[in-house]
């Protein structure tokens, strides 16, 4: 009894068995070339003389030399080839060319034997010539005279249709004289294969007959359409079964123009039929277009063979569906096409070549993509068009969910949106729950291989055993060989990232869908205001469920229901902007549903989003604290300060949690936003900066935010100083500076005696900025003079006290304040002298300046880095 191995065992044998016979191919070919190379006669040695290119390059032959791949051919000397063939094309084109002036100058002057004897003679003459050159072998002067011949016979019909045909049709005539040119050229082309001119002459000169004899019966688009496709199935043929590189390129050039045209001209008329039945002979256009490319396909390399899977699948979509579209309305047009595309995943169980499939699925993905791109307009308007409530919040709520977008889009064309959005997220949430029964299906598209004529030797064919799966084991074989491929591409890390883009698009379309529902139909604004907060609860579920089941190995699922969350919520806020109570229950709502997230996701990331959206939310409540108590801006910025607070209280108690330094920023974004509405009123804005002080204070005892915060505290309590010393209009300052300047460098002495590695930044900087600041603020305004002398001797004193105990702070502080009241006191005077200069002498000046510096400039380079290590050093 033969014992037959499970699918898996049998893959990896497979596997290994092809592995081996790869290995031992690559030997047997590096083999090969070695015995080619040592066959080959050596190359006659050059004679010696003048040869400048050859210097510097080793012998051949020897160690040094460069290895040339088998089969290379050494290059000739170029000159005389190029030279003749300079001379055989000018002696062709003069030959045209006189040929050309004798038809239309001469002609009339000769009778009709004349005129017949010599096109005989010339026509015959320059097609007998080639036969005899190319015997003797000279390939290059046979084509020029081909060339020649060529332009002869297109004069010869012109003559012919002048004086023989006068009356007749020009396209007719020019459609029968194509056809006949195209045979001769074709029998001419066979008969002399070594000539390469013929054959692509002939393939052109085909390219007319048929356009040109429908174009002088005055064919209507349809049969136009109808003689492009037989056209191109012509060229089609050509280029699979022709004779010739050029002919063959030549007519994939011309097929691909052809088949073009006629799919334009199908479409054209499917598009804009006026019912079902007209749309029919359209259709079978299209479909027979579709069956041509796809015909092709079984023959063609793998590259084409995959563009005609495309050009197929989207003829067949346009053929079929173009039938129902002609007879719904505008808006669904967009669906029986995407049906249609849907339809074409079945090629996963059909017997089309590996590569004419994965086209098909291309144009599946392409047709699908374009319907979705489709409906991406009114999504959008969805999520933005409630920004125009801004202008204008509480005014009342609209009657509509469309009066509140702002938006002009033709909803009623737009039906079908929400249709296809819906259908392409249940379709691809069957795919994310059952993928691996999908990946079982298209099993056989994975593993089947393309027919591939101008590949390598050993390339599997469409009719072999290796095309169809088909081993040892026959069909049975084939089945389980593809049931263990599917299940291996199932487990790949490349699979659980297509389960996972699977997931979150149908994610995606269907909240787009329910969004879309709910404008199409113009639902009440209370729905769909309650409807979008809904949904965005139902996204965070989602979240947090998904990201926590471990079903694959991708996050993009969760990642995705987060960022629609995130959008849904700031689109629902903006919504419930029309009515004071919506906007209460939204943002309530969204702060909880946020903050309840955050508390169950598991992640970091996740919980970082949904507590700084929380925290928004709660920030944007506060603001409309204020605005329902009626409070000016500046008055109602005190209230917004309660979640800041609320972020510091949460910043402590989750101390060095990743969650907690973005709530914290979240919370300081917010005190900015206080800080701006409280700009307005000086006491106001001085209370404001106080309390963000207070705040940065309390988040500056925990250690890890202490030098950050504690910083930010002193600045903030300064500002908030010299803010309120302004508003009350304070002409002396020092009167209420000094007393804080004196206890506060006490307490930076004590603090310097019990740590003398303190720095002198904490020790004296907020107790000297305290002082000088605000009066440096103030002498600047001063005309007198005692002001600037008090402060200047004191910045001196400052300055100097700095450097004799090596304190940073008192040497850069004393040292700003001494030259900003030496710059006050000079600014008159050398306002004085800057005018009473001449215009040329501060740029002259400037540019001495910037030319010593340049000079010296590593000697100032080595002074600014000794004047930094020596700031570096001190306290």
């Amino acid at each position: 009894m033969e014992h037959v191995p499970p699918p898996a065992e049998e893959l990896a044998r497979l596997d290994r068995e092809l592995t081996e016979l790869d290995a031992r191919r690559a030997q047997l070919l590096t083999r090969r070339a070695w015995l080619l190379a040592a066959l080959r006669p050596p190359a006659p040695a050059a004679a010696p003389g003048w040869n400048p290119s050859a210097w510097g390059a080793p012998p051949a032959g020897r160690p040094g030399a460069p290895a040339q791949p088998w089969g290379h051919v050494p290059k000739r000397p170029s000159a005389p080839r190029g030279v003749q063939n300079v001379l055989l094309t000018l002696g062709g084109l003069l030959l045209t060319v006189a040929a050309v002036a004798f038809t239309l100058v001469s002609w009339g002057s000769m009778g009709i034997g004349g005129r017949s004897a010599v096109l005989t003679a010339l026509t015959a003459g320059t097609l007998t010539a080639p036969v005899l050159l190319v015997r003797r072998g000279l390939a290059a002067t046979a084509e020029a005279l081909t060339a020649v011949a060529l332009a002869l016979t297109l004069l010869d019909v012109y003559a012919v249709h002048a004086v023989a045909a006068p009356d007749t049709d020009g396209l007719g005539f020019t459609a029968v004289a194509s056809a006949v040119l195209a045979a001769l050229w074709t029998v001419y082309g066979l008969a002399l294969g070594k000539l390469r001119l013929p054959l692509p002459a002939a393939v052109v000169l085909a390219q007319w007959p048929l356009l040109l004899w429908a174009w002088a019966a005055g064919a209507p688009a349809l049969v136009v359409g109808w003689v492009l496709l037989a056209t191109g199935v012509l060229d089609g043929t050509i280029a699979l079964y022709g004779r010739g590189a050029g002919a063959r390129v030549t007519a994939c050039v011309g097929g691909s123009v052809m088949g073009f045209s006629a799919l334009v001209v199908g479409l054209a008329l499917s598009v804009t039929a006026s019912g079902p039945l007209a749309a029919v002979a359209p259709g079978a256009l299209l479909l027979a277009a579709a069956a041509a490319a796809l015909a092709g396909a079984w023959r063609a390399p793998r590259g084409f063979a995959r563009a005609g899977g495309v050009v197929g699948g989207l003829a067949a979509v346009a053929a079929v569906g173009g039938v129902p579209a002609a007879a719904v309305p505008d808006g669904w047009m967009v669906l029986p096409y995407l049906l249609c595309g849907l339809a074409l995943t079945a090629v996963v169980r059909t017997r089309l070549p590996g590569s004419a499939a994965h086209g098909v699925l291309a144009a599946s993905g392409a047709v699908v993509a374009g319907a979705l791109v489709w409906a991406v307009p009114p999504v959008a308007t969805v999520l933005l068009g409630p920004v125009t409530l801004l202008s204008d919040v509480w005014a009342g709520p609209p009657e509509g969910f469309r009066s509140a977008l702002g938006s002009t889009l033709p909803w009623t064309e737009l039906a079908a949106a929400p249709v296809v959005s819906a259908l392409m997220a249940v379709l691809l949430g069957a795919a994310y729950r059952w993928w691996p029964t999908l990946v079982r299906i298209a099993g056989p598209v994975a593993v089947r291989r393309a027919p591939d004529t101008g590949g390598e030797p050993g390339t599997p064919q469409s009719g072999g055993a290796a095309s169809h799966g088909v081993g040892a084991h026959g069909r049975a074989g084939s089945g389980a060989l593809w049931s263990a491929g599917a299940g291996a591409a199932a487990r790949r890390p490349s699979g659980a990232v297509l389960r996972g883009a699977a997931g979150a698009a149908a994610a995606a379309l269907g909240w787009a869908a329910l969004l879309l529902a709910g404008a199409v139909l113009d639902v009440p604004y209370g729905v769909a205001v309650g409807g979008g907060t809904v949904l965005v609860g139902a996204l965070l579920v989602l979240a947090v469920r998904s990201a926590g089941s471990g079903r694959g190995a991708s996050a993009a699922v969760p990642v995705t229901a987060s960022v629609a969350a995130v959008s849904g919520a700031a689109s629902a806020g903006l919504l419930s902007l029309a009515s004071e109570g919506a906007s209460y229950a939204v943002f309530g709502v969204l702060a909880v549903l946020f903050a309840g997230a955050a508390v169950r996701a598991g992640d970091a990331v996740p919980r970082a989003v949904f507590s700084v959206a929380a925290a928004v939310g709660a920030t944007v409540l506060t603001g409309f604290a204020g605005r329902s108590l009626d409070l000016a801006p500046h008055e109602a910025a005190p209230l917004v300060l309660l979640v800041p607070a609320l972020t510091v209280l949460l910043g402590a108690r989750l101390r060095r949690d990743p969650v907690a330094l973005p709530v914290e920023l979240t919370g300081a974004l917010g005190a900015l936003v206080a800080v701006g509405a409280a700009a307005s009123d000086g006491p106001s804005s001085a209370l404001v900066l106080a309390l963000c002080g207070v705040l940065a204070a309390g988040a500056a005892v925990r250690p890890e935010r202490r030098r950050v915060a504690g910083c930010l505290a002193v600045v903030l309590f300064v500002v908030a100083t010299w803010v309120r010393l302004a508003a009350s209009e304070v002409s002396f300052p020092e009167a209420y500076t000094l007393p804080v300047t004196v206890p506060a460098l006490a307490v930076g002495v004590l603090r310097r005696r019990g740590d003398p590695e303190a720095s002198s930044w904490t020790a004296y900087g907020p107790g000297l900025a305290a002082t000088l600041l605000p009066s440096l603020a103030v002498a600047w305004a001063d005309t007198d003079w005692l002001r600037p002398l008090l402060l200047g001797v004191a910045a001196l004193v400052v300055t100097l006290l700095g450097a004799r105990h090596r304190l940073q702070a008192l040497l850069l502080l004393g040292g700003a304040g001494l030259a900003s009241v030496g710059l006050h006191e000079l600014a008159p005077y050398v306002v004085q002298v800057a005018g009473a200069l001449p215009r040329w002498l501060p740029p002259a000046l400037a540019g001495l300046l910037l030319l010593g510096v340049g000079a010296t400039y590593e000697q100032r380079l080595r002074d600014a880095r000794r004047l930094k290590d020596a700031l570096g050093r001190m306290r």
